[in-house]
């Protein structure tokens, strides 16, 4: 079964996608450390389409479909942007990186999500979750 919203980049409408994310993972039973890891992963792509995908635009749209399956979680984040290099982007964890404010949502979303891939040449990202997947 897949749900998809659609709003405005601004970023009051991250509520939505937290009370999707509230929502999935309730009814999936997704224990608290892990709903964590989604919650932070999911949120930083939306903030990401919003930000840098759609240059805060309030005119354009960002989609996030989801869907479940088994014992995994997906979600689907698109924008309207032209995409980006996502091979390429400067290690948040350098130390001359580490008092930068910016940088490190796709780290974190690496590094949270089971799986994770790029396409539209940036502008949808796609992150797999195991909800069967114990966290300690």
């Amino acid at each position: 079964m897949e749900q998809k919203i659609s709003f405005l980049s601004k970023a009051e409408n991250l509520n939505l996608v937290e009370k999707l994310i509230d929502d999935v993972c309730e009814k999936n039973s997704v224990n608290e450390d892990y709903y964590g890891n989604i919650l932070i992963a999911v949120t930083e792509a939306v903030n990401n389409a919003i930000h840098h995908g759609n240059r805060s635009n309030p005119e354009k749209m960002v989609s996030v479909a989801f869907s479940t399956s088994d014992n995994r979680l997906l979600f689907s984040i698109q924008d309207e942007g032209p995409g980006f290099d996502y091979d390429h982007l400067p290690d948040p964890t350098d130390p001359q990186n580490i008092e930068k404010p910016h940088g490190r949502g796709v780290f974190l979303m690496r590094n949270l999500a089971d799986e994770i891939e790029f396409a539209d040449g940036g502008s949808t990202v796609t992150m797999k979750f195991y909800t069967d997947k114990k966290v300690s």
